[in-house]
Formats: structure tokens, sequence, C-alpha cells
């Protein structure tokens, strides 16, 4: 067997081990030194194969892909393109977002020698990876680990991104021969029971002045807090990341709520459960802080305490026996049942405030993204302003997957893309900076075989810095030139040079036309950065005078 065969037959076993293990999806990156990979993947009819040109849309689109648990292999040649995966390899870690990260890289001899399109890819991702592997030239004497590597990377890979970096050897183009045989075990990890938590437990479920704060990427269903609801008498401030605002005892304008000092005050909890990650609102947060409540940390990805107040950390399967510790203690719900009733007044004066404007505010997009949203489509959201809006704003009916490991805005379009490709309509909420960043996602976008609408916010420029003190602290055309940031592209005509379906929208009646049209789309409302803080504050201040 040549070494082109052999180097044909290594990726070959590698891809076989990987659809056995549950991958039915591909991104790739066009490049030469990737060649045995990539004709590897393209030959197997099980795998749907997306080739993205941009390597940093394409770790955004496998992001997408790999937001139901099963990885996408995501796939480039050498050198610079590696480096451009990094973004999304980041989030994906902060997230436990599953992901199979293979990266073509030059044989040892080509290396550290001045060959073009070669860099270290040695650990090129950091701690952002869950495992690194580089095993080296495809070797025949080795194929007998061929198969351990390939179960052993997508097994891992299912918690996180995993990367292997693969050299090879001109010539790259080779012919496949016999596989080696079949492992005899089933791919997977077995079950193991779950360790009790009663001696942990027993403190932090007693008082009757407790919250629950439900968040994304927590590994808790929205059935298990609605039972820790139900047996501990608390509400639950959820925000749309953690798919629980449809549940009885949720707490939707948590955020307007706080805002004001009275309600704040006379509504401090005794301990805080929060199910996975922190919510947007700062107000949410600086409250718990000072609340002197004791924080009980349960899932999520890796270690979340930015306020250095976590009490107690539990992993998600301690869940049940939170439930079944509350359900010792007789409970009354009247805590909880307060907290929902000032939920509800707040919704009908955001509904009503919102109502009375004559022009399409940003709260309003989100409020009515969330209530339009088509049947069985999945909603991705920005993680400036539009989470932020959906959050304070969007009500019950808001649920939505956000990038919140990193909490940066690029690659939003392309990991909206990604979900879209898994076979499912997709909106996409951004911004027009957010949109500008992840252009490159519009490549193709036209010819793909996927439902993506794209709502873009165009508020010419950065509007969340509107609502910081850089504001007003600095005289308007410096905070115009650092933070403002304003633009003049024309979003509509940059979509259309893509081949897109694109238009402006002035009304809350053309959005939701323009919302039950099939993607790709592009939908543009223009509003003003001035106006919308003037918007966040009215609303704010009729929902304290309701209280």
């Amino acid at each position: 067997m040549s070494a082109a065969d052999v180097q044909a037959t290594f990726c070959a076993t590698l891809v076989d081990e990987w659809i056995r293990g549950g991958v039915r999806h591909a991104v790739v990156a066009p490049g030469s030194r990737s060649t045995p990979m990539a004709v590897a993947l393209a030959d197997r009819a099980e795998l749907a194969i997306d080739i993205v040109h941009d390597e940093r849309v394409a770790g955004f689109v496998a992001l997408g892909l790999g937001l139901d648990g099963a990885p996408a292999v995501l796939l480039c040649t050498s050198g610079t393109a590696a480096a451009n995966f990094h973004p999304a390899v980041v989030e994906a870690g902060l997230s436990d977002v599953a992901m199979l990260v293979v990266t073509a890289d030059r044989p040892p001899e080509l290396r550290d020698v001045g060959a073009p399109q070669t860099i270290n890819q040695t650990h090129l991702y950091g701690n952002s990876v869950r495992w690194f592997h580089d095993p080296g030239v495809p070797d025949a004497g080795a194929a007998s680990s061929w198969r351990s590597l390939g179960r052993r990377s997508i097994d891992a890979a299912t918690a996180g991104p995993v990367h292997l970096n693969l050299p090879f050897r001109e010539p790259l183009l080779g012919q496949a021969g016999e596989l080696p045989k079949l492992l005899p075990t089933a791919h997977g990890s077995s079950s193991l029971a779950a360790s009790r938590w009663a001696a942990e437990l027993g403190g932090p479920v007693e008082p009757d002045r407790g919250l629950i704060l439900a968040g994304g990427r927590s590994g808790v269903s929205a059935d298990d807090v609605a039972a820790l609801s139900g047996a501990t008498g608390w509400p639950v401030l959820a925000d749309p990341t953690s798919g629980c605002r449809a549940l009885p005892s949720a707490v939707t304008a948590f955020d307007a709520l706080l805002r004001d000092e009275r309600f704040a005050a006379d509504n401090r909890p005794e301990v805080v459960f929060r199910i996975g990650r922190p919510a947007a609102s700062k107000v949410l947060a600086t409250w718990i802080a000072a609340s002197g409540a004791t924080l009980v940390q349960v899932g999520g990805p890796g270690v979340i305490d930015p306020d250095h107040h976590v009490a107690l950390r539990l992993p998600s399967v301690a869940i049940a026996d939170l439930v079944e510790t509350a359900r010792r203690t007789a409970r009354t719900h009247a805590w909880s049942a307060s907290w929902s009733s000032a939920s509800a007044s707040a919704e009908q004066v955001i509904d009503k405030v919102l109502g009375d404007l004559d022009v399409l505010s940003e709260p309003a997009v989100a409020r009515t993204i969330a209530e339009h949203l088509p049947d069985g489509a999945r909603l991705v959201v920005a993680s400036s302003m539009p989470v932020r809006d959906l959050e304070w704003f969007g009500g019950a009916a808001a649920v939505a997957h956000a990038n919140r490991g990193a909490n940066g805005i690029d690659g939003v379009v392309s990991t909206a893309l990604g979900v879209a490709l898994g076979g499912r309509p997709t909106v996409a909420l951004v911004g027009d900076i957010a949109f500008l960043h992840d252009g490159g996602a519009l490549t193709a976008l036209a010819r793909r075989d996927c439902d993506l609408r794209i709502v873009v916010v165009d508020n010419d420029g950065g509007g969340i810095f509107s609502f910081l003190p850089q504001a007003t602290a600095l005289v308007g055309e410096r905070f115009e030139q650092l933070f403002g940031t304003p633009h003049g592209t024309d979003i509509v005509a940059i979509a259309r040079a893509h081949g897109i379906d694109a238009a402006t929208v002035t009304s809350n009646d053309e959005l939701v036309d323009r919302l039950a049209c099939p993607g790709p789309t592009v939908t543009r409302i223009a509003t003003n950065r001035a106006d919308n803080v003037a918007i966040h504050a009215a609303i704010n201040a009729a929902v304290a005078a309701a209280l």
C-alpha cells in the first residue's frame, strides 16, 4: 500500500468511527493539505457536507450544528486557516458544545523551516479543547490504533471541542483500502449512578424566601426546574436561554421589577439556586450579590462564579436530590405567587407602553419575534442588546440560544446558519455591528438548503454603549468616535448583493409578515440609539409606577 493510500485509509477509518459515534454533519473549509480527510468525508453518503469558504464562519456553523449534542466535524487546511477557527472553539469550550475540530498540517520535516502555509498548530486552542492529539503522519504499522483514536475523539467531543491535528505528506490523493476491523464495544461511556447530596442540601432548601435563577447550558431540563419550584415554593427567574419562561412559576420581567428600589428591598431572598449561566441582567446580578443570600450553583458549563459568592457548587444530576430534600418540608406558595403577580403586572405595562409607541422600537422587535416565531423554529440572538431586549421584554414566549460563553458578537449569523442547516427554520436577531462582523456567513447562503431568517436592528453603530456611563461622561463627538462608531453601511444592499431577499420594515405588522416568509431572508429595522435609551427608561418608569 502506497503512503497516499495509507493516508486515505487512515482518514476513512476515522470517518467510519465518527459516523458510528453519531456524526451526521461535516463543515469543510476548502484547502489542499486537508485533501485526504475532505475526500474521506465526502465519500460517505451518511454525512451532510457543507462547504464554507471563511474558516471563522465555518467554526460557528459547526458550533450551531453541535448545539443539539452531536458534534459536527470541522475541517480546514494548515496555517492561519486553523487559527481562524479559534473564536468558535473558545465559545464551544466555554459552553460545552459538541465539536470535532480537525486541522490538516504539514509533516514534521516541513515544520520550522519556513515552509509556506505552516504555523505551529500544536495545542493551538489551549485549554479551550477537551482533548488535543497529533498522531503524526499516518503509518500502516499503527493501523490497529486508528479506530481507537476515532472513538476516543468522538466520545470526548460530545462534551466540548476536541482538536485533532493531522499531518499529511504529498501526494495527498490516495485510494482507501480495507479498513481495520471494528472494535468490540459500543461508543460512549456507561451511565454512572448519580452521587447523593443529602448532607450538603439539608440547609439551603429550608428557607421560604428562596429564588431559582434558570439560565442556559445548565444540563437541567425545564421539567426538573418545575419540580424544584413546586417542591420549594420558590419562583423561577428564567432567562430566554433556559427554556423555562413558560413555567407557571416563571418570572419574566425580573429586570424591570428589580429596578424599582422598594420592590428590590422588600423581596430580598435568603437563598438562591442558580441553575446554569447567569442572566444578562446586570441589575439582577448586582441585587443578588448585595442580598446576602446563600448562593448555590447547580450545573452549567465550567465554573460559574463571577462575583465570588457561590457557597456550594452542585452538578446537574443533583437536581433530583434537591427536589427530594425540599419535599420533606411543608411549603407555602405565597412568596412565589407574589413574584408571579408582580411579573404579570409588569408584563401588562410593557405591552401597553410598547403598544402606545408609534415606532417599531428595539424592545418591541424582541417581543414581536418571541411571540411570532414560526412553528418549530429556533431563535438565535446576539450577545449584546438583542439578548437583553429578549430577556427583559420578550415575555413568556421568549426562548433562544445565545453564545454567552465568551459573550462575543462574532459568529452569531454563522451560528444561526449552523442551527438552520440542522433542518429547522431558524430566526437570527442581531444588531448591525454583529451582522457586518459576520458578513462572511452570507456567502452562498442563497444557494444553501436551509431556512434562515435574519432580523437586523440597525442603529448605525454600537447601541449597547449608549447605556453605559461613557455615553454621558464623554462629549458627543468623542463618544461617537470611540463607542457609537457609526458605519453608514447599507444592510439591505449587502444582503441583496449576495442574492438574498432583503427589505426594511417600519411597523410591527410588516415585521410579522416578514417573519412568516421562509428564508433565507434579511429584514432590517432602523432605530435611533438615543431614542432607544429613552424607550427603555420609559418602560422601566411605567413598571415602577404600577408597582
